[in-house]
C-alpha cells in the first residue's frame, strides 16, 4: 500500500544519501575532512558514547517533559476553563494574543536572572513557549464548538466544572492529539535552544559542546540523536492518536 511504497522511497533516499556521503568524503576526498568526516567515524560514535549519549537523552527528555508536557496540560485545562466561563475569558484572551506571538526565547535573559538555576530557566522557556500558544487556540476552540453539544450540556444543567471535565476536555482532546507532532517540533526547536543557555546536560548540550571544539564528528552523531528521537516520539504519538480515534 502507500505506506510500503513511501517506506520504499525513503529507504531509497537514505542509502543514496549515505553512498554520495561515502564517495565525496573518503573515495573523491573533494570535502573538507573536518567538516565533512567520513561516515563510519560518525557511526563509530554511536556503540562508543553510547552512555553519554543515552545520559544526555535522559535529561533532554526530562527538560521536554518539564517544559512541554506541563504547558500543552495547563494550556488545555485553563484554556477550556477560560473559553467557557466569559468573565474570565475577556480577562486572559486578550493577554494571551499579546504574548502567543513573542518568541519565548526573548525572555531568557530575564528567566536566567529570576529563576533558581539554568535548567529550570530552560524548562520555563520551553513552557512559555508552548503555554500560550495552546491556551490561546483552546480557547478558540471552545468558541468554535458544535452549538448543540453546549444546548444538549445546558440542558443537563452541569456545573462549570462538570461541563469542562465531562464535555469540553473530552471534546478537545482529539484535535490536541492531532496537534501533537507540530507541538514537538516547536517544543525541540525550544529545548535546543534552551540548553545553550548554560545546561551541562542534554542532546542540545551535547552538540554545542562539541562544536566549540569542533569536533564535527561528534556533532553530526548528535544531529542523528535528534532525527532519531523527534522519529521515535512521533511513531508514539501517531500510536496514541489512533487508539484515541478507536476509541472514539
Amino acid at each position: 500500500g502507500a505506506n510500503k511504497t513511501a517506506a520504499s522511497w525513503i529507504a531509497i533516499i537514505v542509502w543514496t544519501v549515505l553512498f554520495a556521503w561515502e564517495l565525496v568524503s573518503t573515495q573523491l576526498a573533494i570535502a573538507n575532512p573536518v567538516l565533512f568526516p567520513a561516515p563510519e567515524a560518525v557511526f563509530n560514535v554511536f556503540p562508543t558514547q553510547w552512555p553519554t549519549l543515552l545520559q544526555n537523552i535522559g535529561a533532554s527528555l526530562q527538560l521536554l517533559a518539564m517544559g512541554a508536557l506541563t504547558a500543552i496540560a495547563a494550556g488545555l485545562v485553563l484554556g477550556a476553563v477560560c473559553g467557557w466561563v466569559p468573565a474570565l475569558q475577556s480577562v486572559f484572551a486578550p493577554i494571551a494574543r499579546v504574548l502567543a506571538p513573542i518568541p519565548s526565547v526573548v525572555f531568557s535573559p530575564y528567566l536566567i536572572l529570576l529563576v533558581p538555576t539554568f535548567r529550570m530557566a530552560s524548562a520555563t522557556v520551553i513552557f512559555l513557549g508552548i503555554f500560550w500558544p495552546m491556551f490561546l487556540n483552546t480557547i478558540i476552540r471552545v468558541n468554535s464548538m458544535d452549538r448543540r453539544i453546549v444546548e444538549s450540556a445546558r440542558m443537563r444543567e452541569l456545573s462549570s466544572a462538570e461541563m469542562v471535565k465531562d464535555v469540553i476536555l473530552p471534546y478537545l482532546l482529539p484535535g490536541v492529539m492531532n496537534g501533537l507532532n507540530g507541538q514537538l517540533t516547536a517544543a525541540f526547536t525550544m529545548l535546543t535552544f534552551a540548553e545553550m543557555l548554560g545546561a551541562s546536560s542534554g542532546v542540545g548540550y551535547y552538540i554545542i559542546n562539541y562544536t566549540n571544539f569542533a569536533n564535527y564528528v561528534n556533532v553530526i552523531a548528535g544531529i542523528m540523536t535528534v532525527a532519531l528521537l523527534v522519529t521515535v516520539l512521533n511513531w508514539l504519538i501517531d500510536l496514541a492518536r489512533r487508539r484515541l480515534v478507536k476509541w472514539r
